[in-house]
């Protein structure tokens, strides 16, 4: 019997520790920022951001390239802006909504779903 989901549940369990992951490998390996600071920025622990960086975390969803350069876009917000970053990772988390990202994970999780599901979508 497979799991099933809901794609809130999705989000809070795959989306968001992704986008953390991607965000923290960004954050360090363009702009230089210290793991102290990544861990301000994203409200997560030092240790959280080390474990990211060793993909001992978020390792089940992998993104686009189309959805990379999205994310890519939101790390340069959030280093230009960083006060609002919760802003910035929120309208990330809306924008990939329904991605293919967010498709493959529902798929591994409820294989009952229709080849035309748009539950993510709507």
């Amino acid at each position: 019997m497979s799991l099933k989901l809901m794609p809130q549940e999705l989000e809070v369990w795959y989306l968001l520790p992704a986008l953390r992951k991607e965000l923290t490998k960004m954050f360090i390996g363009n702009y230089d920022l210290s793991q102290r600071e990544v861990s301000d920025i994203l409200g997560i622990t030092e240790s959280a951001v080390s474990q990211y960086l060793k993909s001992k975390r978020a390792k089940k969803m992998k993104f686009s390239n189309i959805e990379m350069n999205e994310i890519k876009k939101a790390a340069d917000r959030i280093v230009r802006d960083k006060k609002n970053s919760d802003i910035y990772l929120y309208d990330l988390s809306k924008k990939l909504r329904g991605s293919q990202c967010m498709c493959d994970v529902h798929r591994k999780h409820d294989k009952h779903l229709p080849h035309d599901c748009s539950m993510c979508r709507d």
